[in-house]
């Protein structure tokens, strides 16, 4: 079967562009039988896509990576040319990575779009700062969605969100979940740091409910003894496409209590991300809602104990490896926080049931059901 990959999100730094790159190179590293041809609107570099896939460059005058940002919009012009292209006629299934890349295709391949969450439904105010930017988000979506032969997610809590919200077919919604990379791991401890670091890894959308880490975070470094507590907020606040509150946070940031406890490291790559999630007392991820929570698998990989929202399939992810706290209950965030950072003996038992939940993940696990799909999708096709 020869596959159309919307590629346009692979040079994404947040969760869609790991995603599609981690899913797509396990994919292809195990596919015996299919043939994929990569669809991008900038120019690839050396490297950066499997070895054995066709990479197409769609000519676009902005990168979908910039134009879709929450702020902006694609042109007509370069949604025509990535839709003619992605309609070549010996294509027989169609991979759209995520709803934020994708365009309408008129021809006769099947088509798989992957919708993450229903972040964009339920909160559409905190990722689209704009009444046009919400109304564009909802057509794109109507559209791809009745484009799609089959929709896959990448957890059952957001199949159910999005049988529930959407009222799809059960039959219609199917789950390919994720990992964390390899490179998150459990590192030499000798160099462990004593200073007691809590860790936020993620984007500053206003759905990450970083505010609300603040305030949870003042009421505990007020408490005695928690006087050298630390936070380290890492993610990109300078170049990402996604509407940002990194402003009101960096403002909160300065406030009394927090002010001089609180730490911007922007855009960390993984080799060094590694080494800091290692080092750290734990991880917090408070969002208001969270289609997977890929940064908490990491951190798990790493033996960071994790302290996560209930919002989230990370309850069912991690289990006995994390403390999980409803996003609105700032008082019991902040009493998550000040018993992680007390409490070595529950370190010790969020650290061992962390890795032995990251470590029945891995993308070839994910990239094999990803496969099953293909192979659903060529029944279908030859049955039609």
């Amino acid at each position: 079967m020869r596959i159309g990959v919307d590629a346009t999100s692979w040079a994404n730094r947040r969760g869609y562009g790991r995603h599609v790159r981690s899913l797509l190179a396990a994919a292809v590293a195990l596919d015996q039988r299919n043939r994929y041809r990569f669809f991008v609107d900038a120019d690839p570099q050396t490297g950066d896509f499997p070895a054995g896939v066709e990479v197409v460059r769609v000519r676009a005058s902005a990168p979908t990576v910039l134009a879709a940002r929450s702020g902006g919009h694609r042109r007509a012009s370069d949604l025509w040319s990535m839709s003619r292209a992605l309609a070549a006629p010996d294509l027989d299934c169609l991979l759209f990575p995520t709803v934020y890349s994708y365009v309408p295709v008129f021809s006769r391949a099947l088509k798989i779009v992957i919708i993450h969450d229903v972040i964009p439904e339920k909160y559409p105010q905190y990722v689209f700062p704009t009444a046009g930017g919400r109304l564009n988000w909802k057509l794109k979506s109507l559209v791809a969605r009745r484009q799609a032969d089959l929709i896959l997610t990448v957890s059952e809590f957001s199949r159910r969100g999005i049988l529930e919200h959407f009222g799809e077919r059960p039959e219609r919604v199917k789950v390919v979940g994720e990992a964390g990379d390899p490179v998150f791991r459990v590192l030499d401890q000798s160099g462990r740091s004593e200073q007691r670091l809590l860790v936020y890894v993620g984007g500053f959308s206003p759905h990450k409910n970083l505010a609300g880490l603040l305030d949870a975070f003042g009421k505990l470094v007020a408490r005695p003894g928690m006087e050298d507590v630390k936070l380290l907020l890492v993610g990109d606040f300078e170049t990402d496409a996604f509407y940002s509150c990194y402003r009101d946070v960096a403002r909160r940031a300065q406030e009394p209590p927090v002010r001089g406890r609180v730490e911007f490291a922007g855009f960390v790559p993984d080799e060094e991300l590694v080494v800091l999630l290692n080092r750290a007392t734990a991880l917090v991820l408070p969002s208001l809602l969270e289609g997977f929570g890929l940064p908490a698998i990491e951190a798990a990989a790493c033996g960071l104990p994790v302290i996560a929202t209930t919002a989230s399939p990370l309850p069912e992810l991690l289990g006995a490896g994390g403390l999980f706290v409803d996003p609105g209950d700032a008082a019991g965030l902040e009493e998550a926080m000040a018993r992680v950072v007390a409490d070595p003996e529950l370190r010790r038992r969020l650290r061992e049931s962390g890795l032995q939940a990251a470590a029945a993940l891995s993308w070839d696990r994910a990239a094999r059901d990803l496969l099953a799909v293909f192979d659903q999708v060529q029944v279908h096709a030859q049955a039609a």
